[in-house]
Formats: C-alpha cells, sequence, structure tokens
C-alpha cells in the first residue's frame, strides 16, 4: 500500500472504534455541493456531538490524514477522484435557530444559529419572526459557518453588519474544546476572515432588528424574485469569480465584453444567463467545470490584463488554485 492508503487504513479504525456507525468509507460527495459533480471521499463523519469533532481530531492528529468540513457545499468543486481524507459535517448537532423570547421589545435582538443551519432557512424564520437585517441571506445556498468564514453577503449586506460572536471548535487544539470568539477577533473583510481551515464554526449569534414582519418577508420575495430573473439556476456554485474592482470593474461584465456566454468544454459551459456562473451539467466532469474556470481567466488576463481570483474551494485535486481568494482556505492538515 502507498503511505496513503496506509494512513487512511489507519484513520479508517480509529474512527470505526471512536464513532462506530457515524464513521463511513467511500461516501459520494458530489450531492453535498452544488455543483453536484466529482467522486467519493475516502472517509465520511456524520458528527453527533463536539465530542465526535474531539475523535477526529485525535485520528488527524494520529494519522495525519486531512479534515474537509462540508457545509452546504455551494461554493466547493470536488474532483473526480474525489478526496482522500476525512469529510466531516456537523449538520446533525449544529442545526439549531435561536430566536429571542419575546419577553421586551427592545430594538436588538440576539438569534443564536448552529453553524450547520442553511442561510436561507435562517432568513425566512427571522424575518417571519419580525427580525430585520438578515433577508439579504435569503438568496445564498451556503451555511451558517461556511459564511462566518467568508463573510459571505450580497444585496448591500453581509455577515460582519451583524455578527456578534461564533463558538469555534479548533481541530488542531482539541484539548481546549469550544471557544467563543467575539466579531473583533475574526477579522472579517470582504470575502474572507482570519479563521483557519482548522477552525470548525458551531454555531453564531447575530445581533438583528425588531421590525415589521411584513416588510421583512416583503424583501424575502424581492430578493427571490431578482436572483430567478437574474441568476441560473441548475447545476452552479453562485458567481465563480471575485469582482476585481467591487462597485467599479465586475467579474460578469468582463466576461461579457469577450462574449463568452454559453462557451463550453465538455460538460460544463459558462452560463447564457448570467457570465459570472460556470454551470455543469447532470453526471458531468469536475475536470471540465475547472477547464473552464481557467480558460475564461485566461482569456479576461489576455484581453484585459486583469487576472480573475476564484471563490471556488478545490477539493482533492493534485494542485492549488494560485489566484484562489482564499489561499488558506484548505482542509485541515492538507500541506500544500
Amino acid at each position: 500500500m502507498t503511505p496513503v492508503e496506509t494512513a487512511l487504513d489507519a484513520a479508517a479504525v480509529g474512527l470505526a472504534d471512536r464513532l462506530g456507525e457515524r464513521a463511513q468509507r467511500d461516501v459520494p460527495l458530489a450531492p453535498m455541493t452544488t455543483y453536484r459533480v466529482g467522486g467519493p471521499t475516502a472517509l465520511f463523519v456524520d458528527a453527533a456531538s463536539v465530542d465526535d469533532l474531539v475523535a477526529v481530531a485525535e485520528v488527524h492528529a494520529q494519522t495525519g490524514v486531512p479534515v474537509l468540513v462540508i457545509g452546504r457545499g455551494s461554493n466547493m468543486l470536488v474532483a473526480d477522484e474525489g478526496f482522500a481524507g476525512i469529510a466531516l459535517s456537523i449538520a446533525r448537532f449544529a442545526a439549531d435557530i435561536e430566536l429571542p423570547v419575546d419577553a421586551d421589545q427592545s430594538l436588538d435582538q440576539v438569534v443564536t444559529a448552529g453553524g450547520g443551519v442553511a442561510l436561507p432557512v435562517l432568513a425566512r424564520r427571522t424575518a417571519a419572526a419580525g427580525l430585520r437585517g438578515f433577508e439579504w441571506a435569503v438568496g445564498v445556498p451556503g451555511s451558517v459557518g461556511g459564511a462566518v468564514r467568508m463573510n459571505a453577503g450580497g444585496h448591500g449586506s453581509d455577515m460582519a453588519a451583524s455578527l456578534i460572536d461564533v463558538r469555534v471548535f479548533d481541530m488542531s487544539a482539541p484539548a481546549n474544546g469550544l471557544q467563543t470568539l467575539p466579531v473583533e477577533r475574526i477579522g472579517l473583510r470582504f470575502r474572507a476572515s482570519d479563521l483557519a481551515a482548522s477552525h470548525v464554526v458551531c454555531d453564531a449569534r447575530l445581533r438583528l432588528t425588531l421590525g415589521d414582519r411584513a416588510e421583512a418577508e416583503r424583501e424575502i420575495s424581492e430578493i427571490v424574485r431578482w436572483r430567478r430573473e437574474h441568476q441560473p439556476g441548475g447545476q452552479n456554485c453562485g458567481s465563480v469569480f471575485v469582482n476585481p474592482v467591487p462597485g467599479e470593474v465586475t467579474a460578469g461584465g468582463l466576461i461579457d465584453d469577450l462574449e463568452l456566454r454559453g462557451f463550453r468544454i465538455g460538460t460544463a459551459w459558462v452560463s447564457e444567463k448570467h457570465a459570472n456562473f460556470i454551470q455543469a451539467s447532470e453526471d458531468g466532469a469536475a475536470a471540465d467545470v475547472r477547464s473552464v474556470i481557467e480558460a475564461v481567466r485566461a482569456r479576461v488576463a489576455a484581453a484585459t490584463g486583469y487576472r480573475l481570483r476564484s471563490e471556488v474551494r478545490l477539493v482533492g485535486f493534485d494542485d492549488t488554485d494560485p489566484l484562489s481568494f482564499d489561499d488558506a482556505d484548505r482542509p485541515a492538515g492538507d500541506p500544500r
């Protein structure tokens, strides 16, 4: 066996001893991503508690097998060969939403949401409770944990606008258990933060504003309508490239100027509806998506001088993206 195979076997035994059926082998990752392409993960853990995170962290430390936290998979492209590591989901135990008890009518209200909660679900739940400030998230197909990590945003707002603090588990320091980090220590900035790949966001507290439920739900409906009109459905990860000059030069505009809508390589193509979306066909290949990303980037660079940075997180590929927007966005223990 190769050293990688030996390490994976040791990890599989260690996880089975500690977690039983919550640890599985060769689980498809494609259904866990919005691209819905790519191969399986060698090992998968459906964590049910922080104790399970400790077990995974200890196995990672003993074997060196990398760990990948799977949220909603909305900015993730998994290689066709899959991921030679441990994919970890916290959706089972980090899916609660705690709305404020209506004991007072003060303007500021605090909401706690698990790291595995889907952003559209949280946006609709808070709007239905008459809480304002999170409506923007209804169109973002990610999880709370992933949104904190990349300071997700849209429609004029982002996570930094309402985040109070988060509780994180550091896979590289399991003895520390859950740690509470105030927003000032997270280093939120445009589509990035100081959180490391080893940090698992277990829950977050948000400060929202008490307001009119009908107005909140109207805003939700308007955002959903706008996205349906301007953005494609199907298998994609949302916007692929970061705007090179926010507010002035858009990635979609640069791609549009080169008339690349519909540009195709194999089973992947630039959306005809929005030039910054790259679509994958059913049973498509992750390699084709990657090829379209690189071809579009090369065309834009040659024509304009802008080297577009990508928001797509590459998993299981033999190389990394040198122009990834978040260079630190790698699985815990990944030496590349």
